[in-house]
């Protein structure tokens, strides 16, 4: 899909129902990632072997005298409101009834079939939206016109397909703000299709004003009961593709982030592929930069490029290229534009005028989110996963401590220092077999390092400068060896116990296996629980398989860490992650659909006692939609989740879901079209 050629054009469906998403999502949120060649070609068990020849300065930089890059490894019911299709009670495997441990009470929904257009909770619960695409944040604003959209009312309007949310009560408990990522858009359903150069321009600056973040005033009438968003707000406000953020660390003001529009290397235009995120505890959120390749027109004829974009494009989702030169990375100009995209963002939600930053020392690669732990020695430690087959996982250690100072807790994220794992398991590989058959001591586990790319803020991977382990992150970390996983997403420690739980959502193409990555072609994604043995900002680790996800009816050797698999709720793709108070388990899905036949949803996971492992589900999804930014406020029977792309498949003039309204005749009422939007559930 072009800019001149705004119709839908065949889709290779086949491969994608192999893995993780249909294939309008593929296109448009990941560029089409899992049919491209793969990025990561290193091989990291062998890399002594190849150093010399791969990753030399030459090779990778054009630099001059070539400089071989040496390992250097360290130590069920239907909500309200109404909507075609019946709840039917799915596969095998249906979750029996018993709450699982202390914390938020439920009978588990039955599975919902992948084709019903309906937000599923438990008995006793329902659910509403607080916000939806398109919705004013400012008296100013237009309400949503699906047929009369423009940029200028789009800036000031609540942004498409939410994905990171978090819900921040003030100390009243009355009155609070909400923070949403919008991670890609999709014309297919939000436009009629059209080939008039003209109207295309004009929708490719709603597409950028669309993406990007909200941040909301919410507010309610007593602790506990729901939300509603507060149009003119103190806090509101829209970041969008146009939205100037500063680079920090050492990577700002290098050559690789300089450009024709910002010599200087320090000013950004715009964030992309918000995907999760973080809170920090000073209360600032962290977004993370993901699918921003395919943003932009670029000839991947570099060692760099080809690490982050496998293949050559001259055409994008979007259309931006034709018209804004710095998304035209063929442009000499603009080469480094997608050199400044990869990176954890911060923004203060408190203060609508503040600028946002893009954190150089925390690397650049496909950051699904960054959530931050306060080690014991104060120190902050920030856990991140690179969402792409067989990439990496990382985590940054603030060089200083956090304060009572949040001026200074403010710049924590701008110096410190980056790590990525090795995992090694404690099994003979013979018995790692790649079906998930566990191996004779019963479990897949292990221990680990944190591998330092760099330290004191400067680069230890020979060959590479700090600039170039912070812009080429993927680079430093293949010459290390770190382990290749099967695609990281969102990676999170318990607030209670500081274990820290990493969503490994699937990987279709693995062939060669490890003990941490035990499923040859693994569609259904796992889960991994890490225990920090020398401290959160220490560098070894213990680790071992939690959960080997998928329908026990179908896949066999599916592990729910001991727990009698025809008691679970089937699970695929875990994505994102969060805890209640009790330090419950809560796994948000995106890919049940085309891997199980059942709809995406939230499920909650007790870690302990007789019930660790006893997968719950909570809710499901409509139609083709996935489920974003869990928030579970458990002690008030809370549960917030943000539904994205729902109806992905449909067209503007046959879609394929009416969520959230479903034509009710409600203020605000699209009931032509899906909305992405963020829902609240609690009991009736």
């Amino acid at each position: 899909m072009t800019l001149a050629d705004h119709t839908r054009r065949p889709l290779p469906m086949a491969d994608h129902v192999r893995g993780k998403r249909s294939a309008v999502t593929c296109e448009l949120k990941c560029a089409n990632a899992c049919l491209g060649p793969e990025c990561n070609t290193s091989s990291n068990e062998d890399f002594r072997s190849i150093a010399s020849s791969v990753f030399s300065r030459r090779a990778l930089f054009g630099l001059g005298a070539a400089a071989a890059v040496a390992i250097a490894v360290g130590a069920g019911r239907q909500a309200p409101v109404s909507a075609p299709g019946a709840i039917g009670a799915g596969g095998a495997g249906v979750a029996s009834g018993k709450p699982g441990t202390a914390g938020l009470s439920f009978g588990p929904i039955s599975p919902v079939p992948a084709d019903v257009d309906a937000l599923t909770v438990p008995d006793g619960f329902t659910w509403q939206p607080i916000i939806r695409w398109g919705d004013p944040l400012f008296s100013r604003t237009p309400a949503f016109d699906l047929a009369g959209q423009t940029p200028e009312a789009q800036a000031e309007q609540f942004g498409y397909n939410s994905d990171y949310l978090d819900i921040v009560a003030d100390p009243s408990g009355k009155t609070g703000v909400l923070v949403n990522n919008h991670e890609y858009v999709n014309p297919n359903i939000m436009f009629p299709a059209s080939t008039d150069a003209a109207e295309l321009r004009r929708r490719g600056d709603i597409y950028k004003a669309a993406q990007g973040m909200s941040v909301v005033d919410i507010r309610r009438s007593k602790v506990g009961q729901p939300w509603s968003y507060v149009v003119d707000g103190r806090r509101n406000r829209r970041i969008t593709v146009e939205t100037v953020f500063e680079l920090t660390g050492p990577a700002a003001g290098s050559d690789l982030v300089k450009t024709a529009a910002d010599p200087e290397g320090r000013w950004v235009h715009g964030t992309l592929g918000n995907c999760s995120g973080g809170t920090t505890p000073w209360g600032t959120i962290l977004s993370g930069e993901e699918n921003f390749n395919g943003y932009f027109a670029w000839a991947a004829d570099t060692a760099e490029q080809k690490r982050y974009s496998a293949t050559s494009t001259t055409s994008t989702s979007t259309g931006w290229e034709a018209y804004d030169p710095r998304f035209d990375a063929h442009n000499p100009g603009y080469v480094n534009e997608p050199n400044r995209f990869g990176y954890i963002v911060e923004i203060d939600p408190q203060d609508p005028t503040s600028t946002p930053r893009k954190h150089t020392a925390m690397g650049r690669f496909k950051h699904e989110g960054a959530n931050v732990h306060v080690a014991a020695d104060g120190r902050v430690v920030a856990y991140m996963g690179d969402d792409e087959r067989n990439d990496y996982l990382y985590k940054f250690v603030s060089k200083n401590r956090i304060s009572g100072s949040r001026k200074k807790n403010l710049n924590l994220l701008s110096e410190g220092d980056l790590y990525v794992a090795k995992f090694t398991g404690n099994s003979p590989l013979a018995e790692i077999t790649g079906t998930g058959a566990l191996p004779s001591d019963g479990a897949f586990d292990g221990t680990g390092v944190w591998i330092p790319l760099t330290q004191g803020g400067q680069s230890v991977v020979p060959g590479f400068s700090t600039e170039q382990v912070l812009v080429y992150t993927r680079l430093a970390a293949d010459a290390v060896g770190a382990t290749k996983m099967d695609r990281p997403e969102d990676v999170q420690p318990s607030p209670v116990t500081g274990k820290v739980y990493v969503a490994l959502t699937n990987n279709s193409k693995r062939t060669a296996v490890d003990e941490t990555n035990p499923v040859t072609g693994n569609r259904y994604g796992h889960v991994v629980e890490l225990t920090e043995t020398a401290g959160h900002s220490g560098t070894t680790f213990g680790w071992s398989i939690l959960l080997l996800c998928g329908d026990p009816a179908t896949f066999e050797n599916a592990y729910f860490a001991g727990f009698p698999k025809e008691l679970v709720s089937p699970i695929s793709c875990p994505d994102n992650v969060a805890f209640d108070s009790e330090g419950n388990l809560w796994i948000s899905t995106d890919g049940a659909p085309s891997t199980i036949g059942l709809a995406d949803g939230l499920f909650k996971v007790p870690l302990a006692g007789s019930e660790r492992g006893h997968v719950q589900q909570f809710l499901a999804v409509p139609r083709e939609a996935e489920t974003c930014g869990p928030v579970i406020h458990d002690r008030e029977g809370l549960v917030f989740v943000a539904v994205q792309h729902p109806g992905e498949d449909g067209t503007f003039d046959a879609q394929h879901s009416l969520f959230p309204d479903y034509g009710s005749g409600a203020p605000g009422d699209v009931p032509n079209a899906p909305r992405p939007a963020v829902i609240q559930a609690y009991r009736a």
